[in-house]
């Protein structure tokens, strides 16, 4: 790798705000904010907003679309079968 052009990889803490779940990660993302892990070290705290903890997807809370497609909500409308 070229010295001087690539940002520095570091552990960071990702804490999920809306679900207050933590995980500790490799990043290139830099922060101001602290946190201690369980492990007794300091490691740079990233807060986001959605994490698989509570992503509608990986959660099984995800609404499916029952609607059907354009052609189902025409014949749906005309009373077409």
């Amino acid at each position: 790798m070229k010295a001087g052009i690539h940002p520095e990889y570091r552990k960071v803490v990702f804490l999920d705000t809306s679900s207050n779940f933590k995980f500790l990660t490799g990043s290139t993302q830099a922060s101001e904010e602290t946190i201690e892990w369980e492990d007794g070290n300091t490691y740079p705290l990233i807060r986001v907003e959605i994490s698989s903890a509570s992503h509608p997807f990986y959660t099984g809370k995800q609404k499916a679309d029952k609607a059907g497609g354009r052609v189902d909500r025409f014949k749906k409308k005309y009373n077409l079968s």
